[in-house]
């Protein structure tokens, strides 16, 4: 074998080790383009080369990742099931981006549910848009209780994208903190919209999305509730003992102590139901 055979092989397998380390764990690192900063993130692909429905998925005031270079595994469970399905999943790190930790436990946040973390998701939506493999006119928004937050705000009719690309075509909210929407009587929604909480949360209480939820009908707008009969908050995390969570900045009690944990009968009806959501069904 010639030298210059043995360093190509070399390379091809260097390249080839690369990959496999850019999708351990069954997604990819990737930078996404925004304002005057790269907000890191990570995307789970189906095989095959699309293109794709999409959706971004934006994370708890937990974060992204449990440990450095460790995806929680909330987020490596459903990116690896909704890719399963046939769709891209962009997990946008608004946190760790900007060098930030867990923000549960703090009251003056800087990256807000209503402001940054919308521009994150937007930003995320564009980045997806200029891809090949992907749908441009079928991407989804998703998240998880700030983040679900931030799902909710992204969709006010009031906040339309201004950039002339396809909108979001629907949006999921797993138990989102709905008070201030509710409160403010500016939230109507421009896009189909699932709202998912356990009726025993006392992280974000069920009454404000409940309120909103009715409100929103009674105008037209498609936005369903679904709440599940005593689960708490973190229903549908794959492996969570329930169990008492202290530390939090705003809770229901007003002690900062919440419940948390998996709810097995809620957790494998939310996968059917958003599967079946998202891919339009």
């Amino acid at each position: 074998m010639s030298s210059l055979t043995r360093a190509t092989l070399l390379a091809i397998g260097l390249v080839s080790l690369l990959a496999e380390a850019a999708m351990a764990g069954g997604y990819e690192r990737v930078r996404i383009p925004h304002d005057d900063y790269q907000l890191d993130g990570v995307m789970f692909r189906p095989t095959g080369p699309g293109p794709f429905p999409a959706v971004v998925a934006l994370h708890g005031c937990g974060g992204l990742w449990r440990e450095p270079d460790k995806l929680s595994m909330r987020h490596s469970d459903w990116g690896e099931r909704l890719a399963g399905t046939g769709l891209i999943v962009l997990m946008p790190d608004s946190y760790g981006s900007r060098g930030l930790g867990s923000q549960c436990g703090v009251k003056d946040v800087t990256i807000r549910a209503s402001r940054e973390r919308v521009g994150d998701a937007m930003a995320a939506r564009r980045w997806l848009q200029e891809r090949p493999d992907v749908r441009r006119d079928a991407i989804a928004l998703l998240g998880w209780s700030g983040g679900g937050s931030s799902v909710l705000a992204a969709i006010r009719k009031d906040r339309r994208p201004a950039d002339r690309q396809p909108d979001f075509a629907r949006a999921v909210a797993f138990y989102p903190g709905c008070r201030a929407q509710s409160e403010s009587g500016s939230f109507e929604a421009r896009l189909p919209t699932l709202i998912l909480m356990g009726d025993a949360d006392d992280w974000t209480p069920p009454a404000p999305c409940d309120f909103l939820a009715k409100a929103a009908r009674a105008r037209g707008e498609p936005v369903e509730l679904v709440l599940y009969p005593g689960a708490v908050h973190d229903f549908d995390h794959p492996r969570l003992d329930r169990r008492e969570k202290e530390g939090v900045a705003y809770s229901a009690s007003g002690t900062g102590k919440v419940t948390i944990g998996t709810d097995p009968a809620a957790r494998e009806d939310a996968i059917k139901r958003v599967k079946a959501f998202l891919m339009g069904k």
